[in-house]
């Protein structure tokens, strides 16, 4: 007599080797779609089905870029990084992972809300496309803004979803072209560093003089520059007492700065405006043994930045309190004006850059494109197209003979070393950071782009990157153009940088 058949213990998918396991994955995929189908919300229906189609070929993607660029130069980063994303991910999904992974789509159903649906692909299941690039461009702009990310992502969200909701996709085809089009996009900061707004590590504390009221402070005003006007109306609402001088004229800045100290004899200064204003009021600053404060009027603002010096209430209040830090400058001299630059001084000091060769063209250029495509992208196509015409600079680099396509010299430690140098993270150390394009390694200009576009420029042989605290550099050949703080300063032979530590003092409320 038998017992009859034994009921089968339930075995957990991993147990049962791997084709159990895509077995008990297929009906996972299958149930969800299923109950996905037997939802009835006939105006889900619809509104997943006008977001499917929103989305073919990344056009809803593109509006979704241009409502976010206008949330400022964060979530504008965000929007140009995903864009990049996507376009990077669709040609993954699209064009390699569905031809090498072929499925079929889910079957046809009739369904009980006509308007529910779109037309079925005829190109593989696997994987979605649409989630693909929902995810690249989501995770890009929260690289760079995190809260127009947390924005983005509901709507990213719903595209991928759409997908199984209107029958054309399987759960997993979704979840996976999620997971790739995420990765991509995190890929990016390989070659395209994500750019911190963090201030730099500036120097020690200064004792400076607190101004109540701004009593003391002579502000220097370049209403021309980007948004001086706005920024100023803020600075005389909080600083009352400071005196205000207005720039202008044909008059170079540092004799107008010159000037306005030698009669308003104050105990400070403050300047408004870009960086090329506040390179001109750095100067007068250490010329004339006074603390600055720096009010960012222009349009990119570097130096503010990095010296944590945005906010212009925080400067106000800084300048009340008393409270300041010491900030490395650097300088350089032209051996053909030794003793005097073109504003009869004796130094011409710099505060971010100074560049040799095809960089300012592609400074210029980066700056103009900047707004638009965020800086990687317009420094990366900028590069491009000056290398694309440039001849090559022969130089002897402290004694050191080379060719190189362009020559950055930074003020302070830029970031990252391996790539488009993107952010200051010290002003401090008293250190130059010295890049150079090399020109004399064959196809150097193939090389250099092919480097930059895989993140590799960090151990490439024609991408040279030094911290020293001076270099000097001799130009064979005719005369060449140098560039400081984006401003062009005149041509020469023979130049020598020179850090300048602790030779500013800016003020800043205190780090912590």
């Amino acid at each position: 007599m038998t017992d009859g058949p034994r009921p089968t213990a339930a075995v957990a998918p991993h147990a049962a080797g791997p084709y159990s396991l895509l077995r008990w994955a297929r009906s996972r995929d299958r149930a969800l779609a299923e109950r996905s189908a037997g939802l009835h919300a006939p105006n889900v229906d619809t509104a997943m089905r006008t977001l499917s189609r929103a989305a073919d070929h990344g056009v809803l993607w593109w509006g979704v870029a241009g409502g976010v660029a206008l949330f400022g130069t964060q979530a504008r980063r965000g929007a140009v990084r995903g864009l990049v994303a996507t376009a990077l991910t669709s040609a993954v999904a699209n064009g390699l992972l569905k031809p090498v992974f072929p499925r079929r789509r889910p079957p046809a159903r009739i369904w009980r809300n006509p308007r529910r649906g779109v037309r079925m692909p005829t190109s593989s299941s696997f994987p979605s496309g649409h989630a693909a690039s929902a995810a690249a461009f989501a995770t890009g702009v929260a690289l760079e803004s995190p809260l127009a990310g947390a924005v983005v992502a509901p709507l990213a969200a719903a595209v991928a979803y759409s997908r199984v909701h209107n029958g054309v996709h399987w759960p997993s085809d979704v979840a996976v072209g999620a997971a790739v089009g995420a990765g991509i996009a995190i890929g990016t900061r390989r070659w395209w560093a994500v750019r911190s707004d963090d201030p730099a590590e500036l120097g020690p504390q200064r004792d400076v003089p607190a101004l109540p009221d701004g009593a003391g402070l002579l502000v220097l005003d370049n209403s021309g520059a980007g948004t001086a006007s706005e920024i100023m109306e803020r600075v005389r609402s909080l600083l009352p007492a400071a005196t205000v001088v207005d720039l202008g004229g044909d008059e170079p800045f540092g004799q107008q700065f010159d000037a306005a100290i030698r009669r308003e004899r104050p105990q400070a200064i403050g300047v408004c405006g870009g960086d090329g204003t506040v390179a001109a009021a750095a100067a007068a600053a250490v010329r004339h043994d006074l603390p600055l404060a720096v009010f960012a009027g222009g349009t990119l603002n570097h130096f503010a930045r990095d010296a944590g010096a945005t906010n212009v209430t925080d400067v106000a209040e800084a300048v009340t309190a008393g409270t300041a830090l010491a900030v490395d400058l650097a300088e350089v001299r032209a051996a053909e004006h030794p003793e005097r630059d073109e504003n009869g001084n004796e130094q011409r000091l710099f505060v971010n850059t100074a560049s040799l060769g095809g960089y300012p063209d592609a400074v210029r250029l980066r700056q103009r494109w900047e707004p638009r495509l965020g800086k990687w992208t317009a420094a990366a196509l900028a590069m491009a197209r000056v290398l694309r015409t440039a001849e090559p600079l022969h130089v002897t680099i402290d004694g050191r003979p080379t060719a190189c396509w362009m020559l950055f010299v930074g003020n302070g430690r830029y970031s990252p070393g391996d790539q488009v140098p993107m952010n200051r993270p010290a002003m401090s150390g008293g250190v130059l950071d010295l890049r150079y394009l090399r020109a004399d390694r064959r196809l150097s200009r193939t090389r250099l782009l092919g480097a930059a576009l895989t993140g590799t420029l960090g151990t490439s042989r024609v991408y040279e990157r030094n911290l020293v605290p001076a270099v000097a550099v001799t130009v064979a050949g005719p005369s060449v153009a140098l560039a400081t703080d984006g401003e062009a300063d005149g041509d020469a032979t023979a130049f020598e940088f020179r850090s300048c530590p602790r030779s500013l003092t800016v003020y800043r409320a205190l780090p912590g």
